[in-house]
């Protein structure tokens, strides 16, 4: 009975230590995937400046904002975004007074080029801004078809709708002849011939006149 029971408490035991080992590796998983998470271990490297951050304020301030951005509130990253714009500019202008006092024309290219891409996405956060404040407006634009050259457009219309698609002419043909030749080609009785060529006579219903002059 006693072996019994030591086997017993040990198959427990490995389960146990196995749903521990599940639930670590689930929580090392979320950990890893967690956006905020990431972000809050990323700044407590970079904030040293300001001491130890605790890593769960940072997650659960984190997750605030996230939280606010999510419901539209975008008054944060408004200011985020324009502080970053204001340091992008700063960094522009120390590269640049950097590059006009270097030495060498290697140094300087080096610092122009730094400079010049520290404006770039200063530029680019400014316009990330505005659209922020001012998204563009989506709306339907019938298509321009231009082109220099051969080109096939297939334009397709909405279900339901009576407009013709493409290869279709909404213009009937206009036809002259139907199956009975010289239906739409019966000008009505024959008239007489004119005075300017009278001895030209009207054609004849089968065969044309013996007189052919002219």
């Amino acid at each position: 009975m006693s072996d019994d029971r030591k086997s017993g408490s040990a198959s427990e035991t490995k389960q146990d230590d196995a749903s521990e080992a599940r639930i670590h590796n689930h929580n090392s998983a979320r950990a890893v995937l967690d956006p905020t998470i990431q972000a809050a271990f990323t700044l407590t490297q970079y904030g040293k400046l300001f001491g130890s951050p605790d890593l769960g304020a940072l997650v659960s301030s984190l997750s605030e904002q996230a939280s606010a951005c999510s419901e539209g509130d975008m008054k944060r990253t408004e200011t985020m975004l324009t502080s970053q714009a204001h340091t992008l500019d700063a960094i522009f202008n120390n590269l640049a007074r950097c590059a006009i006092n270097a030495d060498y024309v290697d140094h300087f290219d080096r610092y122009l080029k730094l400079a010049l891409r520290a404006q770039s996405q200063c530029r680019a956060t400014l316009e990330a801004i505005s659209a922020i404040k001012n998204p563009p407006v989506m709306g339907y634009v019938r298509q321009a078809n231009i082109a220099h050259g051969p080109q096939q457009v297939n334009n397709t219309s909405p279900p339901g709708s009576d407009s013709p698609v493409a290869g279709e002419n909404p213009n009937a043909q206009n036809k002259l002849l139907e199956e009975n030749d010289g239906e739409r080609l019966d000008p009505g009785t024959t008239s007489a011939p004119g005075r300017v060529d009278p001895a030209m006579a009207t054609v004849g219903k089968v065969h044309r006149p013996k007189n052919t002059g002219r």
